[in-house]
């Protein structure tokens, strides 16, 4: 059984400074994932994206394991923030944002896989989120990413420090507002959670 973890052998794009930003380059990879919007601290909606996200990628790890005899590590939960005027985006005001949920997956997962997993998945559960998930590639390119540790509240901070960085590079922003949750909230204290931040730039 050959055993990976996508998170290590990628470790320049899972780890950053906290109080320093860097310049990665973030190559295309494969990722479920689910649209959404609204505030992520009140939204059913958002609840039941995690939900099916996770439950069909561990469906897809058990498949991998059956298939290839190759056991990974189910990585991280991340997500793209937006809102239709980008103008007024803020942390603060969170109703009028729209999101995508995603989970990276490992090159053996192909969307006939997904389709599969889905499958069996829907057979045995009834996620509302699942109908909405969907296997996709996705490729940032040269983005600019910096480590928050501490509650997700208290971004604010951090993401000025990010953009502070992009503009003293002379880059502009591009793209969508990037997290990857790298701590378990129902497990790590709020002071100790740490959140990458990612932005493309151009």
């Amino acid at each position: 059984m050959t055993k990976i973890d996508l998170k290590t052998e990628l470790k320049h794009l899972y780890t950053a400074p906290r109080r320093d930003a860097v310049l990665v380059d973030v190559p295309e990879m494969s990722f479920l994932m689910l649209d959404g919007e609204g505030d992520p601290n009140t939204s059913k909606e958002f609840e039941d994206a995690v939900g099916a996200l996770y439950t069909v990628s561990y469906a897809l790890k058990f498949m991998v394991k059956q298939e290839h005899a190759i056991d990974y590590v189910v990585m991280p939960l991340e997500g793209l923030w937006w809102t239709d005027d980008m103008s007024g985006f803020s942390l603060e005001d969170k109703n009028l944002w729209k999101w995508t949920l995603m989970i990276m997956q490992p090159e053996h997962v192909t969307k006939s896989l997904f389709d599969c997993a889905l499958r069996r998945v829907e057979k045995k559960k009834s996620l509302p989120g699942l109908p909405k998930a969907r296997f996709e590639r996705f490729h940032e390119g040269l983005s600019a990413q910096i480590m928050h540790i501490g509650p997700y509240s208290d971004e604010a901070p951090t993401v000025q420090m990010l953009h502070s960085f992009i503009e003293q590079k002379g880059y502009r922003l591009r793209g969508r507002h990037h997290e990857i949750y790298l701590s378990n909230p129902r497990r790590s204290a709020p002071e100790k959670m740490k959140t990458l931040i990612r932005q493309p730039v151009g």
